[in-house]
């Protein structure tokens, strides 16, 4: 599922039609589904790692990923350059690691003892 929703970033990073998402705080609503979606995989991921060593590599690769985006919509004729956009996806990611288990509930072993008892 973490890597369907890696591949899902992507598409929606490249897409000439992406998810439009209203602005509804005056900050762009394309900053905001930026900051939602790094922040979703840094979540996802850190509630399967809890090593600190691992959780910062994935935070790098996340924030490498939302640079990487970025670059390579200047390949195509459809999308734009955006530092802010680089700013709101690691934004996105500092936020997932912060709200990251130990500080909130692991939803991911939580689901999975829900459902392994039924």
């Amino acid at each position: 599922m973490g890597w369907a929703l890696v591949l899902f970033v992507v598409f929606e990073s490249l897409t000439p039609d992406p998810l439009a998402i209203p602005d509804a705080m005056g900050i762009g609503g394309d900053k905001f589904g930026h900051a939602a979606a790094y922040a979703t995989l840094m979540l996802w991921f850190a509630q399967l790692y809890s090593s600190p060593d691992r959780r910062y590599k994935l935070a790098g690769a996340f924030v490498a990923l939302g640079i990487g985006m970025e670059f390579a919509q200047l390949l195509t004729q459809v999308r734009s350059f955006e530092i802010l956009d680089m700013i709101s996806s690691g934004a996105g990611v500092a936020f997932g690691f912060l709200i990251a288990p130990p500080r909130t509930v692991n939803i991911l072993h939580w689901l999975e003892s829900v459902f392994a008892h039924k």
